[in-house]
C-alpha cells in the first residue's frame, strides 16, 4: 500500500529551529512539501492557501499565540491535524491544547525519533501525547481539580494573558508581546482576576502555580 505524500506547516517564530526540524522532517519517505510561518496570523493564513496534511505548532508565537492560532484553524476546519511542539511541558498547556482542538503534544526535549512517530500518528488522524504528558494528564484527574477548572474558565486570549502575567511580565511586556496595548493587557487582567476570584497579582501567581501553569522549583 502507498503511503501518501504530506505537506507539512511548521510554525515556529525562531528560523533556525524552523530549519533544523525541517532537515529532520525532509528525512522522511513521505514528506511532500514543508510550508513554514513565524506567527500564528501567518500560519492561518498558509493553512487557508495549502490545506497542510498536518501542522507542527508552537505554542509561544508573538502576536496571537499557538493556542489563538489552533482555535481559529481549527474553527475554520474541524478535521484539521495539529501536533502542538512546545519548550512547555506543564500539563495545563497540554491540556488547553487539546480542548482547542490539537491531536498532538510534544515537547521539543523528547527524542527527534519520537517527533516523527507524533507526526505520523497525528497525519493518520490518531491522537498522540509524549508518553510522561500523558501519564501525567491521567494523574492530574484527581489531583489540583479546584485550581484547573477555575482556569478552565478562561478563553484562549485571557489563558495566555494569565500565563504572562503570572510569569512576572508587567502589563506593558505583555502587551508587547501580544501585540496589544498596556490599556488593553489591563482590561484583560481586570476579567481574568475576577473570573478567578483574586485581586491581586501575588494572588494570580500563587494560583498559576497551583494550576500546574507554573513549574514547580525543586531545591539542588
Amino acid at each position: 500500500m502507498s503511503i501518501e505524500p504530506l505537506t507539512i506547516l511548521l510554525v515556529d517564530d525562531h528560523s533556525v529551529v524552523r530549519m533544523g526540524y525541517g532537515m529532520l522532517l525532509e528525512n522522511m519517505d513521505n514528506i511532500a512539501r514543508i510550508v513554514e510561518a513565524d506567527n500564528g496570523e501567518q500560519a492561518y493564513h498558509l493553512y487557508k492557501v495549502h490545506q497542510p496534511h498536518v501542522v507542527i505548532m508552537d505554542l509561544s508565537l508573538p502576536g496571537a499565540g499557538g493556542l489563538a492560532a489552533i482555535r481559529k484553524i481549527v474553527k475554520r476546519n474541524s478535521d484539521a491535524r495539529i501536533l502542538v511542539f512546545s519548550v512547555h511541558d506543564e500539563l495545563i498547556y497540554v491540556k488547553r491544547a487539546l480542548e482547542n482542538g490539537a491531536k498532538g503534544y510534544i515537547t521539543k526535549s523528547c527524542a527527534p525519533e519520537l517527533l516523527l512517530e507524533a507526526l505520523q500518528k497525528v497525519s493518520q488522524n490518531h491522537l498522540f501525547i509524549q508518553p510522561e504528558l500523558a501519564q501525567g494528564l491521567a494523574k492530574q484527574q484527581f489531583d489540583n481539580r479546584q485550581y484547573c477548572g477555575l482556569v478552565d474558565q478562561l478563553t484562549a486570549r485571557e489563558f495566555e494573558v494569565f500565563d504572562l502575567i503570572a510569569q512576572g511580565l508587567t502589563t506593558h511586556a505583555t502587551g508587547k508581546h501580544l501585540n496589544l496595548s498596556a490599556k488593553t493587557i489591563a482590561n484583560y487582567v481586570s476579567v481574568i482576576k475576577n473570573k478567578l476570584g483574586v485581586t491581586t497579582d501575588i494572588e494570580l501567581a500563587h494560583l498559576a502555580f497551583k494550576s500546574g501553569l507554573l513549574p514547580q522549583k525543586h531545591d539542588s
